[in-house]
């Protein structure tokens, strides 16, 4: 029998195992640069993030304890809640403080708008002033403020506030609007110098110690030079420009030492720009200034009640 020769398969040879990739030097320190920059681009967007949230804290310093009512200074008054949401909750808390029924200027009803700190309680002297000076009196706090509901304070939330209490006076107490006038302190004196160029129908404005450059606090922190802080944050306050259209009588007051000389009787930036009848007012400091104060404030409600009168300034005495 012949045997056939198995058939052998040849094997295959062995192929031999690829060689490893080579990364380049100048490859790995590309990638490690890469991995850097996104990571400082992920700590600055945070920072900007940061800034963005909590930059409303330099300018802003709300309060929500109310320490103290018009009743400490001996007025009567009311607790107002308005501007409700949908739910009928009240956003903002105001008091409604009425002047003596025989005053000779109780045909003007005040809307008073704070400053940046505390809240309505630091307020009563002003209020105080102003009663005394034959007015009705409405102030209300901001959102974030006393009892109002909680808010981050800004430039557009408190326009919109005053929005609110200027259509509660007009729409739910039916006050013609020809005889509110705004009066604001501090930041809300440059939020009723705003207020007052849309609205040229009011009575006039009171200015107290307005802000010439009012987000320097913002602006100004050395935060805001890490971030494109006019970028991230919209408040401006703008006192040069909402002065410069202002159309109805405004009356100024300014702060000043005494005997400090002229260089603190020069009349300010902005109040110069203001084209309508215009008053300034500087008092001193030093001294108890409520009756001087309050005449001032008595003898421009005149002028409104008795018609238009020039352009005045009265300086302050140093006495």
């Amino acid at each position: 029998m012949n045997h056939m020769p198995r058939y052998q398969p040849k094997p295959h040879p062995r192929k031999s195992a690829p060689a490893p990739p080579t990364v380049s030097g100048r490859w790995l320190l590309g990638a490690l640069a890469a991995v850097v920059a996104a990571a400082a681009l992920c700590v600055w967007l945070v920072i900007c993030l940061l800034f963005w949230q909590g930059s409303w804290q330099l300018l802003y310093h709300p309060s929500s304890t109310v320490a103290q009512t018009p009743a400490a200074a001996g007025l009567a008054f009311d607790a107002i809640g308005f501007a409700a949401t949908g739910d009928g909750i009240p956003r903002l808390s105001g008091w409604w403080i009425p002047a003596v029924p025989d005053s000779r200027t109780s045909r003007y009803t005040v809307l008073y708008l704070h400053g940046q700190d505390g809240n309505l309680g630091d307020a009563i002297p002003a209020f105080a002033v102003l009663h005394e000076a034959g007015v009705n009196v409405f102030a209300f706090d901001y959102r974030g403020y006393g009892q109002s509901k909680f808010a981050h304070p800004s430039e557009a939330s408190w326009l919109e506030d005053a929005g609110w209490a200027f259509d509660y006076l007009t729409g739910t107490r039916h006050i013609d609007s020809r005889s509110i006038v705004l009066y604001g302190q501090g930041l809300g004196a440059n939020l009723a110098l705003e207020f007052a160029d849309a609205h040229k129908e009011l009575a006039g404005v009171v200015v107290e110690s307005p802000r010439p450059d009012a987000t320097e606090p913002i602006f100004g922190d050395a935060r805001a030079k890490l971030v494109p802080a006019h970028l991230l944050v919209r408040d401006r306050y703008d006192l040069n420009v909402a002065a410069k259209g202002l159309h109805i009588p405004a009356l100024w007051i300014e702060f000043n030492a005494p005997h400090a000389g002229n260089e603190n009787d020069e009349e300010p930036t902005a109040y110069g720009t203001i084209a309508g009848r215009k008053t300034l007012v500087w008092l001193n400091p030093a001294k108890n200034s409520k009756d001087d104060r309050t005449a001032a404030i008595k003898r421009w409600l005149d002028d409104l009640v008795h018609g238009p009168q020039p352009p005045a300034f009265i300086p302050s005495s140093h006495d």
